[in-house]
């Protein structure tokens, strides 16, 4: 092999580094926005369950208490 056919295995073996890094970073591009994505809406549910567990708190802490009203009254 001559200097000129080893040079061109080498840039031909670097390019097809390259568009494999590409098409990786691609992947990854992708993975990472469905991964946001998924984290924004998991985030959205959380906190609609933690209204939800707040005012079912609420509800059980009023409950409570007009029981022990009753129970005075009793």
């Amino acid at each position: 092999m001559n200097s000129h056919e080893m040079d061109q295995a080498d840039i031909e073996k670097l390019t097809a580094s390259v568009e494999e890094l590409l098409q990786l970073c691609e992947t990854l591009m992708d993975e990472n926005a469905r991964l946001s994505k998924q984290n924004r809406q998991l985030l959205a549910e959380r906190n609609t369950l933690n209204e939800k567990n707040q005012l079912s708190q609420s509800k059980i802490a009023g409950m409570i208490t007009r029981l022990k009203t009753l129970e005075v009254e009793l």
